[in-house]
């Protein structure tokens, strides 16, 4: 590992957030707090940041508002989003892209 990999590493790790295996050769799936974002996977480090979201039963589940009113959507599911899920979501996403900027 390259020693820019090794500190991105140890930020995920300081920042509580895991890489879940998975068969995906294009992507890592990061995880906290049972939210996930797909990360883009490069050669020797890590790409692009997609939108983080909330692992289901169903699998993903996308951040949505209608007005005021948070949820979380796939299809065929949706769920009101508390305040604290929305905070923590927003948390995740920033501990994440903090994580990986310097890539």
């Amino acid at each position: 590992m390259t020693p820019d990999l090794n500190d991105t590493l140890e930020k995920l790790v300081a920042a509580g957030i895991q890489i879940i295996p998975a068969e995906i050769t294009s992507h890592f799936i990061l995880e906290r707090d049972g939210f996930v974002a797909f990360v883009e996977r490069r050669e020797s480090s890590f790409g692009n940041i997609g939108a983080p979201g909330l692992m289901t039963e169903r699998g993903y589940a996308a951040l949505i508002w209608r007005g005021d009113q948070a949820f979380f959507a796939s299809k065929g599911f949706e769920q009101p989003a508390s305040t604290e899920q929305v905070q923590k979501i927003r948390a995740f996403a920033s501990d994440l892209e903090k994580a990986l900027a310097a890539i």
